[in-house]
């Protein structure tokens, strides 16, 4: 499910006219790394993130999301969004990148299900 949701968000990316870096995720959040233009209204391309890769991945992934997610609910409100100047890419991507695969693996050994 995550490997789709990356190409889920690859696709977005590029209907936005901005740059896909990177994306990676636990069960319960996700990261996306990507670069953008000044004049674009973030607030409105993370609501598009969220509601597109929800509708997507609820219709492809029905017994996961029904499963495990409340009321079928996949993302929250919340979102935090970082801009960055200083840092070097190579860093923020190796963040993204390692982004702890032990809770995901619990819970694919707990529920038998692969995200």
């Amino acid at each position: 499910m995550l490997d789709r949701l990356v190409e889920i968000l690859k696709n977005l990316c590029e209907k936005w006219q901005c740059e896909f870096l990177e994306a990676n995720g636990e069960p319960d959040h996700c990261h996306l790394l990507f670069r953008y233009y000044p004049q674009m209204q973030l607030s409105k391309f993370i609501a598009n993130v969220k509601s597109v890769s929800s509708r997507r991945l609820r219709s492809e992934f029905p017994e996961v999301v029904n499963s495990k997610y409340w009321r079928n609910v996949l993302w929250n409100e919340s979102y935090a969004i970082d801009a960055v100047g200083t840092v070097k890419l190579e860093v923020l991507q190796r963040y993204v990148q390692e982004q702890s695969t032990e809770l995901l693996d619990k819970v694919t050994e707990a529920h038998g299900v692969e995200f």
